[in-house]
């Protein structure tokens, strides 16, 4: 039996800088403060490892405000890693910090040769790998990546992300095989037509960058219809302060790499 997208054993993180208050953003929220990320990334490691998952910390990057979104450069599968190549020209030699733990980590790392990716932009699900093209990821990059994939095996699909949205998972989410957790505006463009969709409650929609871990649904607790949506649905919710990343355009998934090892 294929196991589940959302199973993980391992994980990396990396620790926030305290130059992460100047992360980057799209609009001006405020800054974040360093105490106020450090508390929500505690937070976060916390639950990783009450949801069953091995968290490797790597060390603050001072020189890179948005390290502490180790999602972005980089992709992980049980069967390799891939190498990418942020689409924000401040965070591309990111890559390079993070190369020498995923070499050391995984048998097959793979170089993205061209274009632009954001791992930010990737839904990994049972099925296949979607890729969002948007201010981050281009068609060269997405079209990289898919035969980056196939190297490990893996189906994908290039997707469209809505227009003005940073990444495709700002707007959505994997709940479980079948189910997406979705924004109204990423779910009426049909990308997800093969599963059962959740829509966020209008009004909470940076709650669609939820992140199933293992038993648990992680979500912002800023978003209580949300979050009482899920738990009527019958997930297992742990809420989680996300109001100090969300001022540099960041969520739940953004903070981790995530796979299931077989060497653990």
């Amino acid at each position: 039996m294929t196991r589940p997208a959302y199973q993980f054993n391992s994980i990396i993180v990396r620790s926030p800088s305290r130059s992460v208050v100047n992360g980057l953003r799209a609009e001006d929220r405020g800054s974040p403060t360093y105490e106020g990320v450090k508390a929500e990334h505690d937070a976060y490691v916390e639950a990783m490892r009450d949801a069953g998952v091995k968290v490797t910390v790597l060390p603050a990057l001072e020189t890179f405000p948005d390290s502490i979104f180790v999602e972005d450069p980089a992709l992980v599968f049980t069967e390799g890693a891939v190498l990418l190549r942020p689409g924000a020209a401040t965070r591309v030699k990111e890559v390079e910090e993070i190369a020498p733990t995923l070499r050391d980590m995984f048998e097959t790392v793979l170089d993205l040769p061209q274009g632009y990716a954001d791992g930010g932009d990737v839904l990994t699900t049972r099925e296949s790998v979607m890729i969002g093209l948007s201010a981050r990821t281009d068609k060269a990059g997405a079209a990289a990546l898919q035969a980056c994939l196939e190297k490990l095996g893996r189906k994908s699909e290039v997707v469209a992300t809505p227009e003005g949205v940073l990444h495709f998972k700002t707007d959505c989410s994997l709940l479980d095989d079948e189910t997406i957790l979705s924004t109204d505006r990423l779910a009426r463009s049909g990308v997800f037509g093969k599963f059962r969709q959740m829509i966020i409650p209008e009004g909470e929609e940076p709650a669609a960058n939820a992140l199933r871990v293992n038993d648990v649904v992680l979500v912002g607790s800023a978003f209580p219809r949300t979050i009482e949506m899920l738990d009527k649905a019958g997930y297992r919710v742990v809420p989680l302060k996300t109001t100090e990343i969300g001022k540099i355009d960041a969520g739940l998934s953004c903070m981790s790499l995530r796979w299931f090892s077989k060497r653990v």
